[in-house]
């Protein structure tokens, strides 16, 4: 929360320290503000001040407030590479390769989120944005992303009914795809579509556990995928009016649900016992809002309890929702509005919380993170907060009180609480951990690196999920963020660095191989799980980090064989489950009905 005069300043900061790290202070007068970074230099063995934090000094330049990829000079491109902020360039459709090869598309370290006139990315899960160094595919220069639900299976040989995926309970299908090469009509891979994957496998690489292709029939401009999940031996995903479960292990498909309307809005996570709750419009038009909420069984597909949201206002639902689950607690938030049920049986069990913030977007996880925004008669001075509020009744547990203008922006872990917090205008970012609390525990003092986690995009403009970034993790005293790979094309190479949330500081470094970008994924017990890019010709691989940093340990090598398939996949999903790895596709678009059933969309690699 706002540290008041009356309360002392959080450890390690003196009073009236000078303001730190995406404080938003006035630029000195020959530069703009560096994003991100604070206009004076930290104070050696003290923490930078938080952007709640009252402002100390007038600001001098340092070291952040350079020219360079955080920084912008009078008359330089804005972050976005355009003149002056907020200038919209070409989108995710009209980019010159599916594969963004530029180490960070808004420039230097600026992070991967979106503010107002900003290109809108594709939505979808928390996806990684993957640099694609070499491989081009002709249909997607033209802007074709992909997903979907049919199965290749991975052996060789055979005409009977065993090599033939299970596309539903009531009947059989073959494999979909063409006969010919795939020459890079946008299906991915430059495979032929039914030889055996596996075949060039080498000793120690992983095997190909199944390969998916597209099998729902989708309107002219494509749709968001959502998911996937995991439950048992299940893995989900819903796509348009379609959700689907499949086998883990192999891929074969166990059940399917058609949804009455388009899929608007989902969590990022399940619950344990593997039920989620999905948005879905209230009719077929364009006119239609996402109000109804549909609870699913992932495990059988069957569907349990349904709730339509009331509007609240004239200008409700203009904003669209985002689904979290705490628990029992299951939430769609939108600007100004939240509506909470039990996840058990859908009962309503609050839809505001006390005082005049409300709650914009909520996080999934251990805790309910909300982000709310404040009413005021000042549009250029917004205030905005952050609370921790009982899943059950919505009693605020405490409250994160922002500088004005400041805003939450991610939840990167609410156990323990790290937080991405930006100031737009100023192009400002900070990244606050706070106590279990709410007051200041740290914050990260992120010095001359540039850094690149992926959330995909901003709740705020796009409707994102307040959680699910790729690109960091966090136990309960170390937050891990990866550096931007230093170099485009098959040579760019980068780290890992530890930070300790005691004091914000860098605990150690760790470099990823030559010629290789490795990202973050999550925490396992109390490793790191991170994920090595694949390249033209060479496969992607799952390792982990210990927690004194060194050398990262593999544990998946994907085959040379596939490296092409695997890196065919767009802004995809990245999940390390149960020893077996998925890579996933967010979105689902081709220029026609064959090459929509032809796509490459979903792969599963195992030992």
């Amino acid at each position: 929360m706002t540290q008041p005069p009356s309360q002392p300043p959080p450890p390690g900061q003196q009073p009236g320290q000078q303001p730190g790290y995406g404080h938003p202070q006035g630029p000195p007068p020959q530069a703009e503000p560096g994003y991100g970074y604070p206009q004076t230099p930290p104070v050696p063995g003290q923490p930078p001040s938080p952007p709640s934090q009252p402002p100390g000094q007038p600001p001098q330049p340092g070291p952040y407030s350079q020219p360079g990829p955080y920084g912008q000079q009078q008359g330089q491109p804005g972050p976005y590479g355009q003149p002056g902020p907020y200038v919209q360039q070409p989108g995710p459709y009209q980019q010159p390769g599916p594969y963004n090869q530029q180490p960070n598309p808004y420039g230097g370290g600026f992070p991967p989120q979106q503010f107002p006139g900003a290109p809108t990315p594709p939505p979808g899960g928390g996806s990684f944005f993957k640099r694609k160094p070499g491989v081009v595919i002709a249909a997607a220069v033209a802007g074709l992303l992909v997903i979907g639900g049919g199965t290749w299976f991975v052996v060789s040989g055979g005409d009977g009914d065993e090599d033939k995926p299970s596309i539903s309970k009531d009947k059989d299908a073959k494999p979909t795809g063409s006969e010919e090469p795939d020459n890079g009509d946008g299906t991915g891979g430059g495979r032929e579509a039914q030889d055996d994957l596996n075949a060039g496998r080498k000793d120690g690489e992983s095997k190909i556990l199944w390969l998916q292709t597209n099998d729902v029939d989708l309107p002219k401009n494509g749709s968001d995928v959502y998911g996937p999940w995991f439950a048992g031996d299940i893995v989900a995903k819903a796509m348009y009016k379609k959700i689907a479960g499949y086998g883990a292990a192999d891929g074969k498909q166990k059940w399917t649900l058609t949804l009455p309307a388009e899929v608007c809005a989902a969590p990022t996570v399940a619950t344990d016992d593997g039920k989620i709750v999905l948005g879905i419009k209230d009719g077929v038009t364009e006119k239609s809002d996402c109000t109804i909420l549909q609870q699913i069984d992932l495990k059988t597909g069957k569907t349990g309890w349904k709730q339509e949201l009331k509007q609240k206002g004239n200008f409700d639902f203009l904003s669209d929702i985002t689904i979290a689950i705490n628990g029992d607690t299951v939430s769609a938030a939108r600007t100004g509005h939240v509506d909470a049920f039990r996840m058990s049986d859908g009962k309503a069990l609050f839809d505001e919380v006390a005082g005049d913030c409300q709650p914009d977007a909520v996080s999934s996880g251990a805790r309910m993170i909300a982000a709310e925004s404040c009413p005021g008669g000042d549009i250029d001075k917004q205030q905005n907060q952050v609370q921790e509020l009982d899943p059950t009744t919505g009693k605020a547990l405490w409250t994160y009180k922002l500088k004005t203008n400041w805003e939450l922006d991610k939840v990167y872990s609410s156990n323990p609480i790290v937080l991405s917090l930006t100031e737009p205008d100023k192009k400002s970012w900070a990244i606050v951990a706070l106590n279990d609390n709410g007051t200041v525990r740290s914050q990260i003092d992120g010095g001359k690196d540039k850094f690149q986690p992926n959330c995909g995009g901003s709740f705020i403009v796009f409707g994102a999920n307040l959680d699910g970034c790729v690109g960091v993790a966090a136990d309960a005293n170390t937050f891990y963020m990866a550096t931007q790979p230093s170099e485009t094309g098959a040579s760019g190479t980068n780290e890992v660095i530890a930070f300790d949330l005691a004091n914000g500081k860098a605990k150690w470094r760790a470099k990823a191989p030559a010629e290789t970008v490795m990202t973050p994924l999550r925490m396992e017990g109390a490793n790191v799980v991170l994920y090595f890019e694949p390249s033209y010709d060479k496969g992607g691989a799952v390792a982990t980090l210990a927690p004194t940093g060194g050398a990262p340990k593999v544990l998946l090598q994907n085959p040379e064989s596939t490296a092409q398939i695997e890196n065919s996949f767009y802004d995809s999903e990245l999940d390390y489950v149960d020893g077996r790895f998925y890579v996933t596709s967010s979105r689902v678009s081709a220029s026609d009905d064959k090459a929509e059933m032809q796509t490459k969309t979903m792969m599963a690699f195992g030992k």
